[in-house]
């Protein structure tokens, strides 16, 4: 991954932590390795314009690209995190996927109702595709 730097922050941290893992193929095919990050009210709108749910999310992880170790993986680039409050990040990043690039947007939560120790649990995230005449600045 290029473009991120270290951060003091460990919300930041494990946000970014799950985010990385998230695009590992082999969190991608497992369901309890996914489940994990995904928080239960979990939201996609995906680079299509398709809208996910925790549920349909998970079912289809295992299947979607990048879920293969031989197959293309994910690229991150330019990762950049805020905290919006205490349990609360915001990560923005591009993909390189299989020639594709991607803006991603992610938030990522700490359930205040979960058990005490409970991790930041990716709450919302999309992605929207890069036109290929777009130059990277």
């Amino acid at each position: 991954m290029t473009g991120f730097g270290t951060t003091d922050d460990p919300d930041i941290a494990e946000a970014v932590a799950g985010e990385l893992a998230l695009l590992d193929p082999a969190v991608r095919v497992s369901r309890a390795g996914a489940a994990a990050l995904l928080d239960p009210e979990f939201i996609e709108v995906g680079a299509s314009g398709r809208r996910w749910t925790y549920e349909e999310m998970l079912a289809a992880l295992p299947e979607m690209s990048g879920a293969r170790e031989d197959g293309p993986s994910y690229e991150p680039s330019a990762l950049s995190g805020t905290l919006l409050a205490p349990g609360l990040v915001h990560l923005t990043y591009e993909t390189l996927h299989d020639g594709h690039r991607a803006r991603r947007s992610s938030l990522w939560r700490r359930d205040p109702a979960a058990p005490p120790g409970t991790g930041l649990r990716m709450y919302y995230h999309q992605g929207t595709p890069v036109p290929e005449t777009e130059v990277q600045p």
